[in-house]
C-alpha cells in the first residue's frame, strides 16, 4: 500500500541538502504552489512535496469518503509517506489546512519533527462563545450553497477574495488547482475543515513552532495566529510577510523564503 501512497499522492524528493523539509500546501492548492519558493532551498535541503488526496492532481477514486472524514486520514497519509521514506528527522512547513494536519502529526509523533511552520494557520474557522477568530455558521452555509449552485462561478469569485493582493498570475494559478478539484470533493473537503477544531489539544504540542502569517487575510484574522500563540504547548514564534492574502507562497514567494530561511536556520 504505502509504495502505491507516493504514486497515488505525487511524491516528489528534491534538493541535495542534508536536511529534509516537507512543504504541504493547502485546500484548493497542490504541490506546485511551492514551485516560485523551492529555488531558495534545493541547495540547502531536500525536500518532500506531495498532494493531498483532495487535490485536483490526484485521481479522485483514492479520496475515500470515509476516511477523510475527519482530518485524522490525511495525518495518516503524511506519516506514512514519511515512513515509507524512511525519515526520522524533518522540519515542517504547513499551509492552511496542512498547518492543522501537522500540528496533529506532531501531537503524534513529537520525535519526527525538528521545526513547525504554519502558514495561514487557525485551529477553528467557526466562531463560538468564546472564540472570534473565524466565520459565523450562516456565512459558511452560504459559502456551500454557493459551490453547490454553481462551482465555477464560486472559484471565480473565492479566488480573488483568497488570494488578497493584485497579482493576477496568482489568482490565476489559485484558480486553476481550485477548477481542478472535484467539486463534490472540495465542498466535502471544506466542510471536514470547518468541523474541525483543534483547540482543544494545541497545548499537546511540544515541538518548537513558528506561525507566519500576511499583513491582512480576508480569510483570516490575526487574532487566530495570536490563538495559537497563546495555546500551543511548545516555544513558538510568529513571523508576519508583507503582503495581502491567504496564499503568500504564491504572490510573493521570495519575501515568504526569506522569513522561512530564518525561521528554519534558527
Amino acid at each position: 500500500m504505502n509504495h502505491n501512497l507516493l504514486d497515488a499522492l505525487n511524491v516528489r524528493v528534491v534538493g541535495d541538502g542534508d536536511r529534509i523539509l516537507v512543504l504541504a500546501h493547502g485546500f484548493g492548492t497542490d504541490q506546485s504552489a511551492w514551485q516560485r519558493v523551492l529555488p531558495y532551498f534545493l541547495s540547502h535541503y531536500r525536500i518532500i512535496l506531495y498532494d493531498l488526496v483532495c487535490a485536483g492532481s490526484v485521481n479522485p477514486g483514492y479520496f475515500n469518503f470515509r476516511r477523510y472524514s475527519t482530518l485524522d486520514g490525511y495525518v495518516d497519509d503524511l506519516l506514512s509517506i514519511l515512513d515509507t521514506l524512511c525519515i526520522d528527522r524533518c522540519a515542517y512547513v504547513g499551509h492552511s489546512v496542512s498547518a492543522m494536519i501537522g500540528i496533529l502529526a506532531a501531537i503524534r509523533r513529537p520525535h519526527l519533527f525538528t521545526k513547525l511552520v504554519l502558514i495561514g494557520a487557525s485551529p477553528r474557522f467557526l466562531n463560538d462563545e468564546d472564540y472570534h477568530c473565524g466565520f459565523e455558521q450562516e456565512q459558511i452555509e452560504q459559502v456551500f450553497t454557493a459551490m453547490q449552485s454553481n462551482y465555477e462561478a464560486w472559484v471565480n469569485g473565492h479566488a480573488p477574495l483568497a488570494v488578497g493582493s493584485d497579482v493576477p498570475t496568482a489568482v490565476r494559478e489559485f484558480s486553476r488547482t481550485l477548477f481542478n478539484m472535484r467539486p463534490d470533493i472540495s465542498l466535502f473537503v471544506l466542510r471536514t475543515v470547518f468541523n474541525s477544531d483543534l483547540r482543544g489539544v494545541l497545548g499537546l504540542v511540544t515541538v518548537p513552532c513558528c506561525i507566519i502569517q500576511t499583513a491582512h487575510d480576508v480569510l483570516l484574522p490575526a487574532s487566530a495566529a495570536t490563538y495559537l500563540m497563546n495555546h500551543l504547548g511548545g516555544p513558538t514564534t510568529m513571523e508576519v510577510v508583507d503582503t495581502e492574502g491567504h496564499l503568500p507562497h504564491l504572490t510573493a514567494p521570495g519575501r515568504l523564503a526569506q522569513v522561512l530561511r530564518q525561521v528554519l536556520s534558527g
